[in-house]
């Protein structure tokens, strides 16, 4: 969960340095832009820790359009790490949640594993929508788990 964190924080401080003009490009038979990505991360985030009972549902949000943006939506992103860090604390067990009318169970380990894998899907896709436009401004090694440890120290 930390890397997770860690990496999305990195992702936006490297998004910070594009132009406006980034955020609002696509991979090629992608309709969604890197901004469309970004507001998904961050509300699935929101999402997935509210499912663990660490926090209410996010706030319905509208995609960025400017780089200046980026850090209201990288400090929402933050509290959601951080609600799912400390959840990833929590015993494993299961977890009930409502979605469409419906009572939902799944065991919390699954929805941590899932908050953890979609963030590194939605990296990808941005990194692939910026490169597809010539921009290589996400390197995803940079972000992987061996730089983190590099980073933070962790393994040393």
């Amino acid at each position: 969960m930390q890397h997770m964190a860690w990496a999305n924080a990195a992702l936006f401080e490297q998004l910070k340095g594009l132009d406006d003009r980034a955020l609002a490009l696509a991979a090629p038979g992608n309709e969604w832009t890197v901004a469309m990505i970004l507001d998904h991360l961050v509300a699935a985030a929101g999402g997935y820790a509210e499912r663990l009972g660490a926090g209410p549902l996010p706030l319905e949000t509208v995609p960025p359009t400017m780089v200046a943006e980026l850090d209201a939506l990288a400090a929402a992103c933050a509290t959601y790490d951080a609600r799912l860090r400390d959840a990833a604390a929590v015993p494993e067990g299961v977890a009930e949640y409502v979605r469409e009318g419906q009572v939902r169970r799944r065991a919390r380990s699954t929805i941590l594993a899932q908050a953890v894998h979609h963030a590194t899907e939605h990296r990808a896709q941005i990194a692939e929508a910026l490169s597809a436009n010539g921009i290589r401004a996400i390197d995803l090694d940079e972000l992987d788990l061996w730089a983190y440890g590099d980073a933070e120290g962790v393994g040393a």
